[in-house]
């Protein structure tokens, strides 16, 4: 059934607000890469000429699909686009930032609040620091609230119904999402051992210089694993039977993007190494940790999808409706 027209006039509002609050973030990046090429590079950033222009480039590419993600979500075009690009990004996008609420939320009340790598808070001037704190809590919210409308208007079938209606996954198939599932776990355990102090996996050297920061956004990142673990586990299994599809859908769609997003971004990270750049791990470990990351995320996805097409077809595939 149709969602009421409410809703469709708060995914345009929050399409229209994630999309111009980003263009803020945009426009920072734009002005330091023109400085960049200017030769204005700030010294505390411990990067070359090269290396700045290159990570800042790489964010407004991502920033201007993000602008043209929110404006798609509002936008009446916003439902012609192909679903698998539009899905993709809107996947990454949100895994990127969604998730990242929570941490937000809790880092600004504790004052703990750090910019993510990638930026640089020291001696940070005060339109930057606004345009990019307004640009990633504004594109944040605006897909928390845009895009899970956006998705039940246009793919209603993946958010309605009950986990037992599910047929369940058997066979091969459920050995391989299972294994995904049991490695989101694993990452979700491991961060969260170290969001209370543990140093399991961690680089002496580099652990010393743990913050509140870094120990808020490790629990964020464990709990976000967990929870698609969990999520993942009940659309393989179909249990607990009586809970709404919409839930485990949902939450497992950013649990997975934000595994994938993040893991892709961690380890750009961990190999290239730009400037001064250490990881917190060892750095064999730190690559291990984030490929996994991102397998982990791509099954995760590949379990929605194929909840959402069993939905859809009830072909049965491979041992399993899907």
């Amino acid at each position: 059934m149709p969602v009421h027209p409410r809703w469709s006039v708060a995914r345009k509002a929050a399409g229209y607000g994630a999309a111009s609050t980003l263009s803020l973030y945009l426009i920072v990046k734009v002005a330091l890469v023109a400085a960049a090429l200017l030769g204005i590079v700030p010294a505390q950033s411990g990067m070359d000429t090269t290396e700045w222009v290159t990570l800042n480039a790489i964010t407004v590419v991502m920033s201007s699909v993000g602008v043209a993600l929110g404006l798609a979500l509002a936008q009446r075009w916003g439902t012609l686009i192909p679903g698998p690009p539009l899905l993709f990004f809107a996947w990454v996008g949100a895994g990127f930032l969604v998730p990242m609420i929570p941490y937000g939320i809790a880092s600004a009340v504790l004052g703990s609040a750090k910019m993510p790598a990638g930026e640089t808070d020291a001696a940070m001037p005060a339109w930057e620091t606004i345009g990019i704190g307004v640009g990633f809590a504004g594109m944040a919210v605006g897909l928390a609230v845009a895009l899970p409308i956006y998705l039940r208007e246009r793919w209603p079938e993946a958010f309605l119904g009950r986990l037992g209606e599910l047929p369940g996954t058997s066979g091969p198939a459920r050995l391989v999402l299972l294994l995904g599932v049991t490695v989101a776990a694993g990452l979700g355990l491991l961060w969260g051992h170290r969001a209370l102090g543990g140093t399991l996996g961690l680089d002496p050297a580099q652990s010393g210089h743990d913050t509140l920061d870094s120990l808020l956004m490790r629990g964020n990142w464990g709990v976000w694993a967990l929870l698609g673990a969990g999520c993942g586990w009940s659309l393989i299994s179909a249990r607990p039977s009586q809970v709404p599809l919409r839930a485990p859908m949902a939450l497992g769609f950013l649990a997975s993007g934000s595994l994938f997003a993040w893991g892709c971004w961690k380890l750009l990270w961990a190999v290239v190494r730009p400037g001064d750049f250490t990881t917190a791990e060892y750095p064999l470990i730190a690559v291990a940790e984030h490929a996994l990351s991102v397998c982990a995320g791509l099954v995760l996805i590949a379990v929605v999808l194929r909840t959402y097409h069993a939905r859809t077809t009830h072909i049965p595939a491979s041992g399993c409706h899907g």
